[in-house]
């Protein structure tokens, strides 16, 4: 949720670049000169430029600054815009694309270990007694399943779409939908769908580890498109 202060650092930086007649490209000052001038903090000074960049008056760079206007054509986009600008829907698409083939192939690589840790994580996961414990599980139930395959690109892209639910958006519509399943199915149907697919991935079932993964997920996009979350 935006603050108020930060709405006002919003306002302030429009300000301080009509005064300065900092031209589109042009480039501000470094954000401790920035915070300095604005008299904000420069955690506020990043929430602001966050919501100007998102808003596509701004765009920043690591390691050259923060340039007025949009950013140029082919400059490649902040991982964090990319997943703010997505809605909840879109990104249970792009976990429907690709968890089922992670599925698929740790039921090739998994170890009796692996799967005892899997099951613990289905066993904690039906004893969820919050949204908030529910959630921190699901994501360590699913991370666990990326690191079964070894891949580190496979278990960095889990983590980015992971950390989509730290975002208001996501944590908004997740509510509507966790409300509207009720806890206790919500935690018991998951808690099924868990349990099939670590027993597919332990007989190593790659293809019925992919479906049941794919089913699994398309419970939660149906849910929450029945929420009239807007695609």
């Amino acid at each position: 949720m935006t603050t108020k202060r930060t709405r006002q650092i919003v306002e302030a930086l429009r300000d301080y670049c009509a005064a300065a007649a900092i031209a589109p490209g042009g480039q501000l000052p470094p954000e401790r000169e920035m915070a300095h001038l604005l008299g904000c903090s420069r955690e506020t000074l990043r929430k602001a430029l966050a919501e100007l960049e998102y808003a596509g008056d701004f765009w920043r760079h690591v390691g050259q600054g923060t340039f007025l206007g949009p950013r140029p054509l082919g400059h490649p986009v902040r991982g964090t815009i990319l997943v703010q600008g997505a809605s909840p829907l879109q990104l249970m698409q792009a976990r429907l694309t690709l968890e089922p083939s992670v599925a698929a192939e740790a039921a090739a690589l998994t170890t009796p270990a692996q799967i005892a840790y899997l099951s613990d994580l289905v066993d904690r996961g039906r004893r969820a007694a919050t949204r908030a414990d529910c959630e921190r599980l699901d994501a360590a139930f699913h991370r666990g399943i990326a690191e079964v395959t070894g891949n580190p690109i496979l278990l960095g892209l889990l983590d980015y779409l992971a950390g989509a639910r730290r975002h208001a958006a996501w944590q908004r519509e997740w509510e509507v939908t966790y409300r509207k399943l009720g806890v206790a199915e919500f935690t018991e149907r998951h808690s099924l769908q868990h349990e099939e697919v670590v027993a597919c991935i332990q007989r190593g079932a790659a293809d019925a580890a992919s479906d049941a993964m794919r089913r699994h997920l398309q419970t939660i996009f149906t849910a929450m498109r029945g929420s009239g979350l807007p695609r």
